[in-house]
């Protein structure tokens, strides 16, 4: 967020935090949600470059769209696992996921 807006925030009395500080994450849990939000979005721009929709990613994967629709957003319900093994699915090397991940 910017500064400026931080600071017109705040002076209508608003309280202006980080994520970890309202939900009273420790580094651990902020560095998993992290890395799960990295991998999401590194799965919708790889379905969206190969010009898939949500649907025909769902079948390939024998999912539902709607459970693609949750990894794409990093929905809690949706391990690392699901998504990492979707990410193969769709070709991505593990130099790919690993750049991802740092």
């Amino acid at each position: 967020m910017r500064e400026a807006k931080r600071k017109r925030l705040a002076a209508k009395g608003w309280k202006v935090g980080t994520a970890r500080e309202f939900l009273g994450l420790t580094a651990q849990e902020e560095a998993l949600i992290e890395l799960k939000l990295q991998l999401a979005a590194r799965l919708r721009r790889r379905r969206m470059r190969r010009r898939l929709t949500q649907s025909e990613l769902a079948r390939i994967l024998k999912s539902s769209q709607s459970r693609v629709a949750k990894m794409e957003s990093g929905d809690p319900s949706v391990s690392l696992d699901l998504i990492a093994r979707s990410l193969i699915a769709l070709g991505a090397s593990a130099r790919e996921m690993a750049r991802a991940i740092s």
